[in-house]
């Protein structure tokens, strides 16, 4: 049975979450200033930590902001909130802090707020889901996961009012990722995947895909999708963290390839699954 009032972890401290509270004045209440992590916890043990430590650091970076912690330091306040060998997620948030008053400047001397928690990964669709694109309406740092996610909920709201469970991002003509996930796709029997950049967010579970294919003799390239390559693909997934490599069986309502989820994805979801297993059992 789910804990209802979990422990979680806020500033130094150990708490039930009913009891954790931040100032009205904090940085990521007022103006959305500050980063964020979604790491995926298999039998007690975070997917893939120095992946998604490294990205919490680049994005800490980018918006002129020094890690609070040291990695050993997240892990064990991770592992004091893993509860159990359940599927599982860590959330991790580090806004800049608490000011003395609204300004959009830095104030100075300022103590980051650090929260985390832990709450159960609901389960995967088996047999896929509806999506839809959008234009990507965006900031040009996508690059950074920043907790300044306006754009990304009212797309992903879009999608939830169409009966879809993602919004696939449009821009000049070429599909970028989804609202809340990274973008694959089969074409001519091919994995694509857009490259790296500013314009996406480098996921972890992504770069996992990607070697995975690379290792299995799984043809791929890392380049831009065309909407109309999309709309022709034979497969389209998304990946996340949480929702690990997901087919999208009807995009703008038409079925992709025969509806159901294709054969490459069949193949790397297995090899996805064995992956977990191995952590699972600490190999």
């Amino acid at each position: 049975m789910v804990n209802q009032d979990p422990i979680v972890y806020l500033n130094g401290e150990f708490l039930p979450l009913s009891q954790a509270k931040v100032s009205v004045l904090d940085r990521g209440f007022l103006f959305g200033d500050g980063v964020y992590e979604v790491i995926p916890v298999y039998g007690g043990r975070p997917l893939r930590l120095a992946e998604h430590l490294e990205r919490l650091g680049k994005s800490l970076s980018d918006i002129r902001m020094e890690p609070p912690l040291a990695a050993e330091e997240w892990a064990a306040i991770f592992n004091s909130l893993i509860q159990g060998g359940h599927d599982q997620q860590i959330y991790l948030q580090v806004t800049r802090g608490v000011g003395t008053r609204r300004d959009h400047a830095f104030p100075p001397g300022i103590a980051p707020t650090v929260f985390a928690m832990c709450t159960p990964i609901a389960p995967i669709p088996a047999a896929g889901v509806k999506a839809i694109t959008v234009q990507d309406i965006r900031w040009q740092w996508c690059h950074i996961k920043a907790i300044t996610l306006l754009a990304n909920v009212l797309q992903r709201q879009q999608a939830v009012e169409a009966g879809c469970a993602e919004a696939i991002m449009v821009r000049d003509g070429y599909a970028i990722e989804g609202a809340a996930s990274n973008l694959f796709a089969v074409v001519e029997g091919v994995l694509l995947t857009p490259p790296k950049g500013t314009d996406i967010l480098p996921g972890i579970t992504r770069d996992l895909v990607v070697e995975i294919a690379q290792a299995n003799a799984i043809p791929l390239q890392e380049r831009k999708i065309s909407l109309a390559e999309l709309n022709q693909a034979e497969e389209v997934w998304m990946t996340s963290s949480t929702r690990e490599v997901l087919p999208i069986v009807e995009l703008d309502g038409r079925k992709v390839g025969n509806g159901e989820p294709g054969p490459v994805w069949v193949r790397m979801n297995a090899l996805y699954q064995r992956r977990k297993e191995l952590l699972r059992k600490g190999l």
